[in-house]
């Protein structure tokens, strides 16, 4: 079995059934029920036509549903005769299928666990372990989801913006279990690419290959985490990082800037130092500038302080901190990082230690309580 063939033909055999008039959420149940007889039937019987084959399979079993409910007489009506098996038309509805998944009626978490499963074509136990959820919660965050967009026009544009921050939430949720988030996300920021023309969509791809590029130095061999400026350069993946400019620089020469390819501008300046104290912090700053004017995101002015702090030294960052919420999380992290570098480690050593018990996760927790250690330990 291919299973990323399997995968990558589910938005267009969704998409065929809702144009056959399925709504979203009974298309979605029947092309689920003609993959689970695609794994039975494929691998000793392989189809000439995969799609047609899943297409005719999905669409009768959408018909065995529907017709078991007798007291939807217009639905019946709508299908009383199946179509004969053949080709099928060669349009993409993908795209179609993301703006629906990012409608805005939906929360976020039920925007892309929807986009997971109708998109991506992940099965629910897959998104319930990379959420680290139980099964039966996720199946009932998708089941909500689905009924929330059943009955929104397939045909109604979307929200490219909308689609991109859903996109990006997979991206940041990363690996756990056996999905790895951030490689899915990047495959389906790549179908979107292909689909449609926008630079912003140029600009979250090459974000994402950018950031992914570091993965394999972002943690020890005992899985603590590595920051920026003491990773392994080596371990880069140099050739997620050409693709990652060369998209960037194409999307910028359209010259139509947004948030995705300001900070894929930022990422491109740490992936192109050579090493950490040849960074262009200088520049990075001034992208930084840019982002806050796009977005006026308090964390986009809280990462500006810390490129402050490189480009112009300690004190200046600590000034531009202090227009920053201190409310905000990683707020006491950058302090700390400050007033280190500023050579008030007594104060550095308070404040990581208050950044690590406001840490999100365990590896940040770990990673700041070392640094409050590494402080408090020093030579009086």
């Amino acid at each position: 079995m291919d299973e990323l063939l399997l995968r990558s033909l589910i938005p267009g055999v969704i998409g065929v059934l809702v144009r056959r008039g399925a709504d979203f959420a009974a298309a979605e149940d029947a092309v689920q029920d003609a993959l689970v007889e695609a794994v039975r039937v494929w691998p000793d019987d392989p189809p000439r036509d995969p799609k047609g084959w899943l297409v005719t399979v999905a669409w009768r079993r959408f018909l065995d549903a529907t017709r078991a409910e007798a007291s939807r007489r217009r639905r019946e009506e709508a299908v009383e005769e199946e179509p004969a098996p053949g080709a099928v038309p060669g349009r993409d509805d993908t795209l179609h299928l993301y703006f629906l998944c990012a409608h805005p009626s939906l929360t976020p978490s039920s925007a892309v666990a929807l986009t997971l499963r109708a998109v991506g074509g992940l099965t629910t136990r897959q998104i319930a372990r990379a959420y680290l959820v139980p099964e039966a919660t996720m199946a009932q965050r998708i089941s909500r989801a689905k009924r929330t967009v059943s009955g929104v026009r397939f045909e109604r544009p979307g929200d490219v913006s909308t689609v991109l921050r859903v996109l990006y939430l997979v991206f940041n949720e990363g690996y756990s279990g056996d999905v790895d988030l951030a490689a899915e996300a990047i495959r389906l920021t790549r179908q979107l690419a292909a689909a449609i023309d926008h630079p912003e969509v140029a600009g979250l791809l090459a974000l994402m290959l950018l950031h992914h590029a570091r993965r394999a130095a972002r943690t020890a061999p005992d899985g603590s985490l590595v920051p920026l400026a003491e990773q392994d350069r080596g371990r880069w993946d140099t050739g997620a990082i050409a693709e990652g400019v060369r998209i960037l620089q194409a999307a910028l020469a359209r010259d139509r800037l947004g948030e995705y390819q300001a900070q894929a501008a930022v990422a491109a300046l740490h992936a192109d130092a050579p090493t950490a104290a040849e960074t262009d912090w200088v520049q990075i700053v001034e992208w930084y500038d840019e982002l806050a004017r796009l977005t006026q995101s308090p964390v986009v002015r809280l990462n500006r302080a810390v490129a402050v702090g490189e480009a112009d030294g300690p004190r200046a960052g600590l000034a531009a901190l202090a227009e920053v919420d201190a409310s905000l999380p990683r707020y006491a992290a950058v302090s700390a990082h400050l007033h280190e570098r500023d050579g008030d480690l007594e104060t550095a050593a308070r404040l990581y230690a208050e950044a690590a018990r406001k840490a999100q996760n365990a590896a940040e927790r770990d990673h700041l309580t070392r640094q409050a250690a590494r402080l408090n330990s020093r030579p009086q």
